[in-house]
């Protein structure tokens, strides 16, 4: 079953692309939720003509989100959190604390766009996170959990 995505959906695909599934999976649930519609002739027409309206808007996008890239990777960003004695977090660090820190910083980034690796943090240290700012621009970068 082919349909044509109108959000972001994780490890199937970006907004605007047209993607095969099985039909239960469009049917049952991209579809009811909005995700996707499904993509008859005259949709992949009207899709067809959308997407030669957005070509030349995307090259900007991108390379906006490629200079925030280039700036989000030499960017040093700390989280202060309480902690005890041997360097344990009482809690965990996850992407809305990142967030903040972040906007903090002066990235306005969504805290769905951010994957923290070997989450979750429950300690003070260095640690790496990645940014899905656009299609192909993930830069990674690093931050520090400092205690209080």
């Amino acid at each position: 079953m082919e349909i044509i995505l109108k959000k972001n959906v994780d490890k199937l695909g970006y907004a605007n692309e047209i993607v095969t599934v099985k039909p239960g999976y469009g049917r049952n649930f991209l579809i009811p939720q909005g995700y996707a519609v499904l993509a008859t002739a005259s949709a992949k027409k009207a899709h067809e003509e959308v997407m030669r309206q957005k070509a030349h808007k995307e090259t900007k996008v991108l390379a906006e989100a490629q200079e925030l890239a280039a700036k989000l990777e030499t960017v040093s960003v700390s989280i202060t959190t309480k902690a005890g004695e041997n360097g344990k977090i009482f809690g965990s660090i996850n992407t809305v604390q990142l967030a903040e820190a972040l906007k903090k910083e002066g990235f306005d980034i969504d805290r769905k766009s951010l994957t923290i690796k070997n989450e979750p943090i429950k300690e003070v240290g260095t640690f790496e996170a990645t940014a899905n700012l656009h299609k192909g621009v993930t830069p990674t970068f690093k931050f520090e959990v400092v205690a209080e």
